[in-house]
């Protein structure tokens, strides 16, 4: 085990894990903050999507070591004191169904319209197909992920 310091949400968090321990696993178990899923352990599913510096990045697929540099930004640091243009989005279009994928469909949204802020339909699809959704709730995502785009501009 190594001790080692993460920048977390705009806090320095100091947290203790083997070298190897998948980020997602440091972030719920060791940090508590859970709204980071577990969904397939391999990076194919997209519900412990994270951003690392600005960028959605599969939290169960890079060590938390690998990241001791680096901004971490979790769902539970996307917005301040209001929710930001996507989450309101998705709340104003009553997105989710279960919600267990919501939290990696929100930071991957967030991410994307950064890079494009004015996504046509198909950027929007192709952007969110990595992320899958168990209730089929695409279509709401792809509205809502739109509606962010025109909160945002």
């Amino acid at each position: 085990m190594a001790s080692y310091s993460l920048k977390i949400n705009g806090k320095v968090k100091e947290v203790i894990a083997d070298d190897d321990t998948p980020l997602l696993w440091v972030l719920r178990d060791e940090l508590n903050l859970v709204g980071t899923k577990y969904g397939c352990g391999i990076g194919q599913c997209g519900a412990c999507t994270v951003h690392v510096d600005g960028v959605a990045l599969r939290s169960c697929s890079v060590t938390a070591f690998s990241l001791k540099d680096a901004e971490i930004t979790t769902i539970e640091g996307l917005a301040d004191e209001k929710l930001n243009p996507v989450q309101e989005a998705w709340k104003e279009l009553d997105v989710p169904q279960c919600g267990y994928c919501q939290a990696g469909q929100i930071m991957t949204a967030t991410s994307f319209l950064k890079q494009n802020p004015t996504p046509s339909k198909n950027d929007i699809r192709n952007a969110m197909h990595g992320n899958i959704c168990r209730c089929a709730s695409y279509n709401r995502i792809e509205k809502a992920v739109a509606l962010a785009a025109k909160k945002m501009s």
